[in-house]
């Protein structure tokens, strides 16, 4: 009996011991797992990052390429460069067209026959990461007296697109075909009406800034995110 008591408590702590050591291997395992994925999410977080940052460094290399390219024209062209959204807006409008007309004067021709065969030259090297290039045209709320709000914007909506046209045919005109070419597959013109004030510190329309026409570079953010979603599965 002492001998068959004494070999139950072997078998016992025989079948414990296989169970500790089970238990541990397990724990091995779900920690090996945890490690895995762990180190999984810091690379995916780290490329994530580095297109980030990537996109940002493009973003600010136009910036500097642009501002360099045009620091001494800007001021004498009454145009400013916008960081953020890259927008080179030619402000007061009035200065490019007559009142209420969109045929380009003497002086946005000159100005035109300047910056634009140099923006598309400074502008190209970025092709690949910009989506468009967006002629805007922005007009004011006023339009008359005697027009309510709702004529006089959509008397502006007019008016704007056809200014942001006559800018785009005659910034093609200026170009050799290699780079014709591209303004034809890059380049869009858009009308914005007056949904796009420039209003001052208390919130209030400067008209004449806000008549204005803006270059401006759309990223392809979209492709950006997408590839960041890739990479992220």
């Amino acid at each position: 009996m002492f001998d068959r008591a004494h070999s139950n408590s072997e078998s016992n702590e025989s079948q414990w011991i296989s169970l500790s050591d089970m238990m541990a291997g397990l724990m091995m395992v779900f920690l090996c797992i945890a490690v895995f994925v762990m180190r999984s999410l810091i690379d995916e977080r780290a490329k994530i990052r580095e297109l980030a940052e990537s996109y940002r460094d493009t973003q600010l290399a136009i910036y500097q390429t642009l501002q360099q390219e045009f620091a001494h024209d800007l001021e004498r062209w009454g145009a400013s460069l916008d960081k953020q959204t890259l927008a080179i807006s030619f402000n007061n409008s009035d200065a490019l067209f007559s009142t209420g007309n969109f045929t380009l004067s003497d002086n946005a021709r000159t100005i035109m026959s300047s910056f634009v065969p140099r923006y598309i030259t400074a502008l190209t090297p970025y092709m690949d990461s910009i989506a468009a290039i967006q002629i805007e045209g922005h007009t004011s709320s006023e339009w008359g007296d005697q027009t309510a709000p709702e004529g006089g914007y959509f008397h502006n909506l007019r008016l704007s697109q056809q200014r942001s046209r006559a800018v785009m045919q005659y910034a093609h005109s200026l170009l050799p075909p290699t780079q014709a070419v591209l303004v034809r597959a890059k380049v869009a013109a858009v009308g914005y009406s007056s949904a796009r004030p420039v209003v001052d510190a208390n919130g209030i329309e400067d008209p004449d800034r806000s008549r204005r026409v803006a270059f401006r570079v759309v990223r392809d953010s979209e492709s950006h995110i997408l590839q960041i979603l890739e990479e992220a599965l």
